[in-house]
């Protein structure tokens, strides 16, 4: 099939109801519609990435004042890591009331980045510092520092592997255990032009989703091509004042939930994902930093 072809067949079963979890249905239910297949490596495409806005589930409390850059969902708590020097710290967090549960508190040198859930462990990144640091997941007991070369932007673990961004098109896929780099892909759009600015990621369903940095879009990559299969545009939700842009994305696999948060945003949202039509433009925010 072409891929023209699937793009049709695509918009067919979302307008007849088919295709998965445009509502939750009970444990395990997709929260978000399937992007269109990925189009391979070297192949153009003769139709439009789908694009998508968002349904608000549910409207939750987030500290108004933390930094966001990282985020996931284990066992029915947040884990959020938040920026800025002076001011970045590692948090558990009841995502109901957006009560801190527990809080680590970074150096005032580090400038904290994201986080990922691998293998029972928390890991965070720094921006500039070039370290990073292994926290048991229960206590939040630091077990190690690890150094990298470059800037630490969005972190995330597929099972098998870390992937981490660090602000270019590049996704770098890292061995949990020794950091090597194992993989590094180019991030571009349908027509092959690199996606720059990647930031938070999380691994959704087998999806790589990523905030694009100033923005309040998410691209939805191929973790094997590199290909964006999807954009998903967050310009409708409350930022609730914040001048800062959308950063953070948590999935519950098990509740198939889809959590949404920004830097300095007093809400946190439940989503499902809805099918739009291709936006004509979208403001980018000032922000100074990743």
């Amino acid at each position: 099939m072409k891929p023209c072809a699937r793009i049709c067949l695509f918009a067919l079963l979302v307008a007849g109801g088919a295709v998965l979890g445009f509502t939750p249905s009970g444990p395990g239910a997709a929260a978000f519609a399937r992007a269109a297949p990925p189009v391979p490596e070297g192949v153009r495409s003769g139709g439009d990435t789908p694009h998508y806005g968002v349904r608000v589930v549910r409207v939750h409390p987030h500290d108004p004042e933390a930094y966001t850059q990282g985020l996931f969902y284990e066992d029915g708590h947040l884990y959020e890591s938040t920026g800025l020097y002076g001011m970045s710290s590692l948090r558990e967090v009841d995502p109901v009331s957006g009560r801190i549960l527990r809080i680590r508190r970074l150096s005032p040198e580090i400038f904290g980045e994201g986080i990922a859930h691998c293998r029972g462990r928390i890991v965070q990144l720094s921006w500039r510092e070039q370290v990073g640091f292994v926290y048991d997941l229960k206590t939040f007991r630091l077990l190690e520092r690890f150094s990298y070369a470059g800037e630490g932007w969005g972190i995330t673990c597929d099972g098998r592997h870390l992937i981490v961004s660090d602000g270019t098109p590049r996704l770098r896929f890292l061995d949990p255990a020794t950091r090597r780099v194992v993989k590094v892909l180019t991030v571009a759009d349908r027509d092959g032009r690199p996606v720059p600015l990647l930031n938070e990621l999380e691994y959704v369903a087998g999806e790589v989703f990523a905030n694009i940095w100033k923005s309040r879009t998410i691209a939805r990559i191929c973790p094997k091509t590199g290909r964006v299969a999807g954009w998903i545009h967050l310009d409708d939700l409350d930022r609730g004042g914040s001048p800062e842009g959308a950063n953070g994305i948590a999935y519950d696999e098990a509740g198939g939930r889809l959590f949404v948060t920004g830097k300095r945003w007093p809400y946190l949202y439940e989503v499902v994902l809805m099918p739009r039509a291709r936006p004509l433009g979208e403001g980018r925010t000032g922000e100074a930093a990743p």
